[in-house]
This record gives C-alpha cells, sequence and structure tokens, in this order.
C-alpha cells in the first residue's frame, strides 16, 4: 500500500531543522509531541451510509478520473465501493496523480463528505491506493502539530521509532503513584500516540482521560522540582546579613502615616530575609496603591545602615522619576543621597553619577535598564529592587543582579508587581520565590467608581470633564492602545490633544506620550502634578508611577482595546486623594464578546486579585507572564485552572522527592526540562 504524493523526502539536516522549529531536539522531546485529534481508520464506512459533514473512511475502486476546468482546473475522481459513488475533488494536484488514480485501482479515502454535483463528494481527502489487500489499523490515527513541510507520515514515523528506543521507564516511585492514583509513564505516552477505537473520546478530547492525568501530573512535577531546586540551591549561596540600624526606625517615625497591617506584615518577612547571610529572593505583590515602595524605601535603608549600596530598577522613565522623587523625599532628611541614572540623562552626567555609584558615594541608585548597562560598576551592592519585574527580560533582571556579586557573595533581591498574581500562578511560575502580599489599602483611599459609556456619548463626557475642572479638579484622558502602529498611536493622542484642547475651551491641556524628549515630559508632568495643567492627555505611559492625588476623573478611550491588567493599572492612577474618583471606559461598538467580557469585570470589580483571576482565564499563562519574561517554559499540557489540585499534589511531591530521593528528582528534572532551566536563577 503507498500514499501518493508524499513530499520529497527532508534531508537529515533539513528534517532535524523542521522538527527544531517544533521545539523537538531530542528523542525525548518526540515521545511528549503529543496529538492534537486522533482520526478513526480502524473501520471502513458503506459510501451509501456515510453521513454528510462527519469524517469518514471508504474504500472502494476508480471508475473515472479526470481534468476538469469549471470553474477551475481540478482533478475529479469516481469512487465506486457496492453500495455507491463518491466523487473525491483535488483542487491542487500533481500529474502523476491522475495517473496512479486510474479506472480499476483501489483506494481507501479519508475524509468529510460533503454534498456535490453528483451526490456526495470528499475535497483533497487523505488517500491510499492499494496494490495489494491491506488489514485496517488496531489503534486511532493521531494528527500531530506540524510545521510546513514535514508530513503527518514522516512525523508518525519518526515518533513511532523514538517510542521504540527511548527509556520510558517510570522516575516516580511506586508508592507515589500507587497514592496518587496515577496511571503509569510508559502506558500513559503509548496510549495517548495510539489509543485504541474504544478508548474514552470525551477524556482525550479534554484532557481528563487517566494518561492526560499522568502526563500533566509529571509536567507540573518537573516544573516544580526544577524551581524547588534553584530555590534550594540559593539558599547555599552567602549574601552580605544586613544589620538593622537607626534609619528604618526615624523613617517610620518620620512618615505622616502609619504602616497598615499588611505592609508590616511584608516589611517583617523582608527585615527577616535581609538579616540571614543567604539572598534573599521575594516578590512583593500588592495591589495599585497598596503601598509597596515604602516598604522598598524601608529594605533600601536596611542597606544603607549596613554600610551598603541598594539599587532600584524600573521599566520607565517616568516611572524611575517617580522613585526618585519619592526616595529622594524620605531618604534624604536622613542625610542618605540618592542619584538617579537614565538613559536620557546627558552622557557626562550619567559618566559623572556612575562614577560615583562606582566609588560608593552613592549609596541609592535608582534607574531604567541603564543600571545594568556596561559602564556602571557598584562598590557593594547589597540589594537590588525591581519594580513591576515582569516588565523586564529575564536576563536583564540577572544582568543587575550580577553587578553586585563579589567575594562569592551575591546581593538580595527584592521584585516588586502591582500587577496581582493569581494563586496557580504564583504556585506554579513563581515556585522559586518567597512571597509577600500587601492585600489592603492604606487608609483614606475612596473606591474608584467605574462606568461604561459608549463613544456616541462623548459630548457628555467632555462636558463632564469640564464640569470637575471648573470644580478645581484634574482629569486624565489616556489614548487609545494601537498595537500596529506605535507612530500611529502617537499621531491619536496629538489629535486627541488638539481637538480636547479647543472643545474644553478654558482648562489647561497637557500631552505626554513616550516619544516626548525626557525634559518636556517631566515639564508636563510637573505641571499636572502642580494643578497648572487640568487635564493630562496620555497614551500608556501613564500606566504605572504617576501620583496626583487631585485628578478624580479618567477617560479611557477605545477602552474595548486594552487588557485587563492594563484597564485595572491605568484606572489605579486616579482615586488617591480623598475626593469620590471616576474612571469612564468610553467603548465603540460593536465590541467582540472578548472586549465585552473583559469591560464587564472591570465595572464590576475593583478587586486586582479577582481581575489577575479573570485575565488568566481569559488569556492564559503564556499571554499573562510572557515565555520571555518568566525565563520558564511554559506549560504545554497542564491547564492551570483545571489542574489546581494536581498542581497542588505536584509542588508537594517535589519537595518530598528533593529531601527523600534526589536521584528519582533529577531524573525527572532531566525528562522533562533537560537544559531549559538556565535562567531560573534570575
Amino acid at each position: 500500500m503507498t500514499k501518493h504524493a508524499q513530499p520529497h523526502r527532508a534531508s537529515g539536516a533539513s528534517k532535524a531543522g523542521l522538527l527544531a522549529k517544533l521545539g523537538i531536539r531530542t528523542q525525548f522531546d518526540l515521545v511528549l509531541h503529543l496529538p492534537l485529534r486522533y482520526e478513526d481508520e480502524t473501520t471502513l464506512t458503506a459510501i451509501a451510509q456515510a453521513r454528510e459533514g462527519a469524517p469518514v473512511q471508504i474504500e472502494g475502486e476508480v471508475l473515472a478520473c479526470d481534468v476538469a476546468y469549471r470553474p477551475r482546473r481540478q482533478l475529479v475522481v469516481k469512487l465506486a465501493d457496492a453500495t455507491g459513488v463518491c466523487v473525491m475533488r483535488f483542487l491542487n494536484f500533481y500529474p502523476s496523480q491522475q495517473k496512479a488514480l486510474a479506472p480499476g485501482t483501489r483506494v481507501r479515502a479519508f475524509g468529510e463528505v460533503r454534498p456535490g454535483f453528483f451526490g456526495g463528494e470528499m475535497i483533497h481527502p487523505r488517500y491510499r491506493v492499494l496494490r495489494v489487500p491491506e488489514p485496517l489499523p488496531e489503534a486511532l490515527t493521531p494528527v500531530y502539530p506540524t510545521t510546513a513541510g514535514l508530513s503527518q507520515h514522516a512525523l508518525r514515523r519518526s515518533i513511532g521509532a523514538a517510542l521504540g528506543a527511548a527509556d520510558l521507564s517510570d522516575t516516580l516511585p511506586e508508592a507515589t503513584r500507587a497514592r496518587l492514583g496515577l496511571a503509569g509513564f510508559a502506558e500513559s505516552v503509548r496510549l495517548l500516540h495510539h489509543p485504541q477505537p474504544d478508548t474514552d473520546a470525551e477524556g482525550l478530547r479534554d484532557r481528563t482521560h487517566p494518561a492526560w492525568r499522568r502526563i500533566k501530573f509529571d509536567e507540573l512535577l518537573g516544573q516544580q522540582l526544577s524551581m524547588r531546586a534553584h530555590y534550594r540551591a540559593r539558599s547555599r549561596e552567602t549574601a552580605p546579613a544586613l544589620a538593622a540600624g537607626k534609619l528604618t526606625e526615624r523613617l517610620r517615625a518620620g512618615l505622616p502615616f502609619r504602616l497598615t497591617r499588611a505592609q508590616a506584615r511584608a516589611w517583617d518577612e523582608i527585615e527577616r530575609d535581609l538579616g540571614r547571610a543567604h539572598p534573599m529572593h521575594r516578590l512583593l505583590q500588592g495591589d495599585v496603591g497598596s503601598g509597596k515602595t515604602v516598604v522598598a524605601a524601608l529594605a533600601v535603608l536596611r542597606a544603607v545602615e549596613s554600610g551598603r549600596q541598594a539599587a532600584v530598577m524600573a521599566p520607565t522613565e517616568i516611572l524611575a522619576e517617580q522613585h526618585y522623587r519619592k526616595f529622594s523625599q524620605w531618604l534624604a532628611p536622613l542625610g542618605v543621597r540618592v542619584a538617579w541614572l537614565a538613559g536620557s540623562r546627558k552622557k557626562t552626567e550619567r559618566r559623572r553619577i556612575a562614577a560615583e555609584i562606582a566609588a560608593g558615594a552613592v549609596p541609592v541608585a535608582i534607574g531604567t535598564h541603564a543600571l545594568f548597562q556596561e559602564g556602571v560598576a557598584f562598590r557593594d551592592l547589597a540589594l537590588a529592587v525591581v519594580d513591576e519585574q515582569h516588565r523586564f527580560g529575564v536576563r536583564q533582571r540577572l544582568a543587575l543582579r550580577e553587578k553586585g556579586e563579589a567575594g562569592g557573595a551575591l546581593p538580595h533581591q527584592l521584585m516588586m508587581s502591582a500587577t496581582p498574581i493569581p494563586r496557580t500562578l504564583s504556585m506554579s511560575y513563581y515556585a522559586d520565590l518567597d512571597v509577600s502580599v500587601i492585600d489592603e489599602l492604606p487608609p483614606g483611599r475612596t473606591p474608584v467608581v467605574t462606568k461604561l459609556v459608549a463613544d456616541t456619548r462623548r459630548e457628555e463626557v467632555i462636558a463632564r470633564i469640564r464640569a470637575a475642572c471648573n470644580e478645581g479638579r484634574q482629569a486624565y484622558w489616556v489614548c487609545p492602545l494601537i498595537e500596529e502602529s506605535e507612530a500611529l498611536e502617537l499621531k491619536t493622542a496629538i489629535e486627541t490633544h488638539a481637538r480636547l484642547a479647543a472643545e474644553l475651551a478654558g482648562p489647561a491641556v497637557g500631552l505626554v506620550h513616550g516619544r516626548l524628549a525626557p525634559a518636556e515630559k517631566a515639564a508636563v508632568m510637573d505641571a499636572f502634578a502642580a494643578g497648572r495643567v487640568q487635564v493630562l492627555v496620555a497614551t500608556t505611559v501613564i500606566e504605572v508611577g504617576v501620583d496626583v492625588p487631585n485628578a478624580s476623573l479618567m477617560v479611557i478611550e477605545h477602552a474595548e482595546r486594552f487588557g485587563l491588567a492594563q484597564l485595572h493599572q491605568l484606572r489605579g492612577r486616579i482615586g488617591r486623594g480623598a475626593q469620590a474618583s471616576v474612571c469612564i471606559l468610553l467603548y465603540q461598538q460593536p465590541l467582540s464578546e472578548g472586549a465585552r467580557r473583559r469591560l464587564r469585570v472591570v465595572y464590576e470589580s475593583t478587586d486586582g486579585f479577582r481581575i489577575a483571576h479573570e485575565d488568566l482565564l481569559l488569556r492564559g499563562p503564556g499571554e499573562v507572564l510572557g515565555s520571555r519574561q518568566s525565563g520558564v517554559p511554559l506549560l504545554r499540557f497542564a491547564d492551570l485552572v483545571q489542574d489546581e489540585p494536581l498542581l497542588r499534589a505536584a509542588r508537594a511531591v517535589a519537595d518530598e522527592l528533593l529531601e527523600r530521593d534526589p536521584q528519582a528528582a533529577a531524573r525527572h528534572m532531566q525528562r522533562w526540562m533537560g537544559g531549559r532551566t538556565d535562567l531560573l536563577k534570575a
């Protein structure tokens, strides 16, 4: 039996390149390249019994094979069995196909039957020419994810060879497997590649079959093992133990507010870590406005009062400058010098500041990615604080930490995120971190009222802004996100600014966007903070790091284009004063189902953790984290929401194996992670 019109057989090198496009580099990668779906070629359906719209396998004799020219050139093959005739139609074909499908040829074809001119027909079915009678396969036919140039036939052959040659022995201790009620690894893999016709089809499709359950558990365990192993390895490294001094107490005593219970709890956890001679690797997460910055300032002071340096890195110049101002406001009265280093500063200034950092004359350096560039060196970096850590690539975070490696000691690392992380995501992708959560807002923060308004009511919205300005309040107008073109987004911002300035005719309207020169940007922000500018038109550069208590109104234009996390972050720029604040989500109809759901979630909730959970449900972990940002291989098989019980079990088993059976842990990690764990240390 032959399958006609196979692509030319790829050479070894080109085939390896095609497999690499699918992430397949090793024999075991082939074993774990599992089917997307299955086709049932184990039975034959009589042509007369073939239901339209259903994929079936038929077998018959070719009655006629002709090239037709209307409406376009095509090959039309009439295939008959004892019950009827079915047409096979090929819109793209080779001359050799016409020859191979000559009348009298026996053919077995698989495809979906559709109504045609002469009864049922299959468009481009998969078919085999039968030279001799062939038994039907005993298992369902797997259909694999593939890439152009790599046929299903070639993939099946490679995977079949790998299944025969690879070591499929179990990496789980038998007692653990039995306790969790998990199927064996080898039987699970073989079943998923070649399921019997009576296998639970729904379980295969929904990935709830016991074989899928085993594969997903093993994947989660591999991830947990690698991250917990790195966590344990870090606990064996050394870092400067930062002793308590008087500066942190003086800062707390001088603040015009008391730390909330959540802030105090987070600081206690961080303070305890900093006092140990092992590198802290902690994530401080809290909702917009929960007061993470002051906790970070206390950590920075702990480094300073120990006679060492601290660095604070932020993803944007606006946020870095905001931190510089806050830290200066808190630390300057204590006699602590703070420097700001950003790419936009003049070269001479950057060189001077870099020289002072290297000499140790500047104990606290704040900046963007400029902090980890080649010309910057620290004399004695004891703490690296990374704000909005998910906005940095993992190598960037690693580069900053390496600035502090001296004499075999590593700096402590505190990462901050104003985007709350759902519990399952935290358990999975942040399993190598200690996590502190600030889960309450400081007193005096007023809840923001969110309103959904169609853009047909734009005039009413402008009237509302005019009234707010007349009452002495300020407003933001956020321009639409245009992902395809930064230039178009800038043009829209400039046009919106001009239009609003004309329509409001009175209140001063400012404009800030990413292409603005830093000095101009700073001047506009200063004028807005001082109240000289009453309406600020902005792109998403104001997403983080802008704090103007008098701004109590925000309009987000084309809100349907923004993601949940962005909408929540933007809304967090208001509600920072005593006045009631309103966020207007101005949307354009018609709304897609996804946009409708996003807007409904933001309208109904101001709880960042609920919003983060919904974001995970809508977009999945790959979009929420970004694989480049996480530095951790994303899960291929497990679903963090559906498989949370498996994740919990995998987390417990990971600690158990690392403690009691490190050899089994190492075998399992090698099978599932291979060499993909190099960035986990960042």
